[in-house]
């Protein structure tokens, strides 16, 4: 019931969605346009026990020793290093308001003792030849320190031909995909923003349990004809349900729920579309007739008991139920009030 009640939102308020979509593509294309872009190009080393310095049963050990990661991780950190970075970038000849452009990582390829040095930068060739100078630096700076180990290149660093952002279908289709999103947010809450207050006052005028409208709306409308046309003609009825006296209290709430939408339905099918039907008590409605006199009204709730004395399945196939209805009507005498009016009708019901 809810997600119909979504999907109707987002009918109504399907420009929104579309309108958001295509703005939010529109931004995407128009960044994408004007974004630098940038390239990304990465080498690879492997890290394995040095041949002159490691022999025999040593190499097994040492291959046991990388299992531990630490050592690949320290060199990566070799790779990571700023200092590096800067020396690289220093003997590249590479200016200091260029080099804010160009960023590295490094990262430790699972299960494997193999590094991937990453570099970011607007310029392809730049980039590639950071990347390599960069490995070849930090190799040196660790053969210094470290001789049982050795780290070498694996793949060296190669010119990048497409960048990595912007990408103008990745990013248009993600941006597509949000807008479309927010717009069906902004459609629900338009929706819920702006349901009128008559709407709220309906919800709240009808009695969910039999589907007409409450005793304090019937009353209030009532009160309205009178005040509109205190000369005019309008009949009040009653119909009790005296089979449902002593069950209502007992019957599972659906099935009384049940019960009260078959006589509703009754009561619209006699009438006619301008009188109201509401619910008076536990087991009574009452009717408001407008532009009808006592004599008309007399012959409408006699209908109305005519039909409502056809007894009522509880279930399809159950048991059923005789209501047992019994009516009485009062019409406006003029200069009499609402509440005078359908006390007359509930003493000629009593």
């Amino acid at each position: 019931m809810e997600l119909r009640i979504y999907l109707k939102m987002l009918q109504r308020g399907w420009w929104i969605v579309a309108l958001t979509g295509l703005i939010a593509l529109f931004v995407a294309l128009v960044v994408s346009f004007f974004s630098v872009p940038i390239y990304r190009t990465s080498a690879r080393f492997v890290v394995s026990p040095n041949p002159s310095l490691v022999t025999g049963r040593d190499v097994v050990t040492s291959l046991e020793a990388l299992d531990k990661r630490s050592i690949v991780s320290t060199y990566a950190e070799f790779l990571n290093s700023a200092r590096i970075f800067d020396e690289t970038l220093q003997e590249l000849g590479i200016l200091q308001s260029d080099a804010a452009q160009y960023t590295h990582t490094t990262v430790v390829l699972p299960d494997a003792n193999i590094l991937e040095l990453s570099v970011d930068g607007p310029n392809p060739q730049v980039a590639a030849t950071i990347a390599n100078n960069l490995g070849q630096r930090a190799i040196s700076y660790i053969r210094s320190l470290y001789q049982v180990y050795d780290i070498t290149f694996l793949d060296p660093a190669s010119v990048p031909s497409v960048p990595i952002r912007p990408q103008p279908l990745r990013d248009g289709a993600l941006a597509l995909v949000l807008g479309v999103v927010i717009g069906a947010v902004l459609a629900i809450l338009r929706e819920q923003i702006s349901i009128p207050l008559d709407a709220y006052r309906q919800r709240q005028m009808m009695d969910r349990s039999s589907s007409a409208f409450t005793r304090r709306y019937l009353m209030r409308r009532l009160e309205g004809e009178l005040a509109r046309d205190p000369n005019g003609v309008v009949s009040f009825g009653l119909i009790r349900l005296n089979g449902l006296l002593d069950l209502i209290d007992g019957l599972p709430q659906p099935v009384t729920q049940r019960i009260l939408n078959q006589v509703t339905n009754v009561l619209r099918k006699e009438l006619r579309g301008n009188d109201l039907i509401g619910r008076w008590t536990d087991v009574s409605f009452a009717l408001m007739l407008a532009s009808t006199n006592e004599g008309a009204a007399g012959r409408t709730l006699e209908r109305i008991r005519q039909a409502l004395l056809v007894p009522i399945e509880i279930e399809p196939g159950t048991d059923r139920i005789a209501l047992n209805p019994q009516t009485a009507v009062a019409t406006y005498q003029g200069n009499e009030s609402a509440i005078e009016l359908t006390e007359r009708a509930e003493r000629a019901l009593d």
